[in-house]
């Protein structure tokens, strides 16, 4: 049983070599993909695709809530959740690796719970990233160790008002899939920690025509190596599955524990 997770942001689509697929039932629907499981490092690892293999889902589709469940069924007590973001701050340069402690969910229409019945649960997200899965990726590279990830509905990229308002409110990257995946991670007890790469400068900071879809593609490619590298070192020390941590207590004093 794999207690590690990877959800693959856009281009990140082959992880685990000898995998095989395990096919999952949630009570959301399917995932983006099968979730495929193998061996990295000496851990198990189970990989899915966020936007399926053949990015055929867009932000707004994603099936968080799925993908989440798949996992978590599969024994998943870790998640990491790399993502492609656009820069808000002149500094942050593509390339750059940020590991946000912190994020604005602009999102809207998505199913944003896996607790749509009684009895409501209401769970702590005024710290939404798990403290022990950032001190292991900020520990093994060369990245940002703090920042906050705006995430906007997508797919269409902001407007130069819209990025000047988010770079103004002192945010650092923005994202269109941080939200709901890390809050549906902290309903399950799950703990997640995301790496945002850093494709591009968003509309208000940078001059010109804006952001496009073959400049976060491309950029993201280039990143994909030191990415994959990040992850391998990361897996290798994260905490054995017997280890307790803060996430795995969020829905202690719930009607669902």
């Amino acid at each position: 049983m794999p207690d590690i997770g990877v959800i693959g942001g856009s281009g990140f689509y082959e992880f685990l070599s000898e995998a095989h697929s395990v096919a999952v039932d949630t009570p959301f629907g399917p995932p983006s993909e099968p979730p495929v499981v193998g061996d990295l490092n000496g851990r198990e690892v189970a990989f899915i695709p966020r936007h399926g293999r053949d990015h055929r889902f867009p932000p707004h589709r994603v099936n968080y809530r799925a993908n989440l469940w798949a996992l978590h069924h599969l024994g998943v007590r870790q998640v990491l959740g790399p993502c492609a973001v656009g820069s808000l701050r002149p500094e942050l340069v593509p390339g750059t690796f940020v590991v946000p402690d912190q994020y604005v969910d602009r999102t809207w229409g998505r199913p944003h719970t896996v607790y749509d019945e009684a009895p409501v649960v209401h769970t702590s997200a005024a710290d939404p990233y798990c403290p022990t899965g950032r001190a292991t990726v900020i520990a093994n590279g060369n990245v940002v160790p703090t920042g906050t990830m705006v995430v906007i509905n997508g797919p269409r990229f902001s407007t130069r008002a819209e990025s000047q308002w988010h770079a103004a409110q002192g945010w650092s990257v923005v994202g269109m899939t941080g939200a709901p995946e890390a809050s549906i991670a902290r309903e399950l007890a799950v703990c997640y920690t995301s790496i945002a790469v850093v494709t591009d400068h968003d509309a208000g900071v940078a001059t010109g025509e804006g952001v496009t879809q073959a400049e976060v593609f491309a950029q993201f490619t280039r990143s994909i190596e030191r990415l994959r590298q990040l992850i391998t070192d990361v897996i290798a020390q994260l905490p054995k599955p017997d280890t307790d941590c803060l996430c795995h207590h969020a829905l202690d004093g719930t009607a669902v524990e």
